[in-house]
């Protein structure tokens, strides 16, 4: 295990709140939990390619950057009618 792993990790319990954020929050703050959770894992995948020297995590982490910018906009448009 080396030092790109333990920084890993060490992001990945900041899912916890980006969770409790989702579970218990009003509308406005279940999308921000939500798009905070894209860039936590965007992050880790970033970190996990460096981790694991593979050059496919840094695609996947680049695709999941953008899918998860495009349905918290999904998201948004979605709540703009219950706001």
């Amino acid at each position: 295990m080396n030092v790109w792993l333990v920084a890993t990790l060490a992001l990945l319990a900041g899912l916890v709140a980006c969770g409790i954020v989702c579970l218990r929050g009003d509308v406005v703050d279940r999308l921000v939990g939500l798009e905070m959770a894209g860039v936590v894992v965007t992050l880790a995948l970033l970190l996990l390619a460096q981790g694991f020297g593979r050059v496919v995590y840094v695609d996947l982490a680049l695709a999941l950057a953008l899918l998860s910018f495009a349905g918290g906009l999904v998201f948004a448009r979605f709540l703009e009618r219950f706001l």
